[in-house]
């Protein structure tokens, strides 16, 4: 996906960085681009737009990042594995699929064809399990709130 490219030639980390090489890449351009660094004016104005890109870029690379998705794997499995599909939405080769437990991940450079085939499936919970729930880039894009 052009976002996950761009943001990787941004902080300019390879496609298998690790998480502490990016925090480390990320903490040494934040000291270099912060915007506190510069007088006000122009420059300031510029600092500040790319280190808010940086940190937009940062926490999507670290939200990817495999070491993530492993962290996380027991409840993602726990979701696609026992809670049906909700709602989904498709945008820019980015599937969102929102689930009846809460979560929601979003699925990146999935084709249109499997966009429109998920929309066609008679069971679209077992075309997902199939074709994109283990296929894809993902990323969860909630948080689950602990109940008392």
């Amino acid at each position: 996906m052009k976002k996950i490219v761009d943001y990787r030639k941004l902080l300019d980390v390879s496609e298998n960085a690790t998480l502490a090489e990016l925090k480390s890449i990320y903490r040494g351009l934040m000291k270099t681009y912060h915007p506190d660094k510069f007088p006000e004016g122009e420059e300031r104005t510029n600092a500040e737009e790319t280190s808010t890109k940086m940190i937009e870029a940062y926490h999507f690379l670290v939200s990817i990042a495999p070491e993530t998705r492993q962290q996380s794997l027991a409840n993602y499995t726990e979701t696609i594995t026992n809670s049906n599909i909700q709602d989904f939405e498709f945008k820019s080769q980015v599937l969102t699929v929102e689930f009846l437990d809460g979560n929601v991940y979003e699925y990146f450079d999935v084709p249109r064809a499997v966009y429109v085939k998920l929309v066609n499936a008679d069971s679209r919970g077992r075309f997902a399990r199939r074709h994109i729930f283990s296929s894809y880039v993902y990323r969860s894009t909630s948080k689950l709130v602990a109940t008392a």
